[in-house]
């Protein structure tokens, strides 16, 4: 799987280390920056993982922020990004299941390496179970998208 990476400052050093991760679980990861620890704007970085998935040069994205808030919020002001902001690991992987999440969004200040690396794990791990119930689901929270 090719998944997208992004941070801004207060994520480097976590989105460093969970690109790590998932290249050591398979993946080909895309990192969409920053690169160092100067202070940036999270809106950028989520625009450029939503990008990454949008233009097919990812099929998920890995989004990092401080708290994971602000980045969650404008990740899913982009037609077709579904992030979700996880703190525990049933979520990172039921987001991918039941509601085909494509960015899981995490807060570098909120969880530790380890948590972080469970999330990631769940997450990479999962798959969207296409039953009829989700897929209808997913479809309404197309339809809402297609009005806003």
């Amino acid at each position: 799987m090719k998944t997208a990476i992004g941070s801004d400052h207060a994520g480097y050093e976590l989105k460093t280390a969970m690109a790590k991760l998932l290249k050591e679980l398979g993946d080909d990861v895309v990192d969409v920056g920053t690169h160092g620890p100067e202070p940036v704007d999270y809106p950028d970085f989520a625009e450029a993982v939503g990008k990454a998935i949008l233009d097919g040069r990812a099929e998920r994205g890995v989004l990092i922020c401080g708290s994971g808030i602000g980045a969650s919020v404008a990740a899913n002001k982009m037609h077709g990004i579904r992030a979700g902001l996880c703190h525990d690991t049933y979520s990172a992987h039921q987001g991918v299941e039941h509601d085909d999440m494509n960015v899981l969004v995490l807060g570098a200040r909120v969880i530790g390496i380890a948590m972080a690396e469970e999330l990631v794990r769940a997450y990479a791990g999962a798959r969207f179970t296409k039953e009829e119930r989700h897929v209808r689901r997913l479809n309404k929270v197309k339809a809402l998208e297609a009005r806003a």
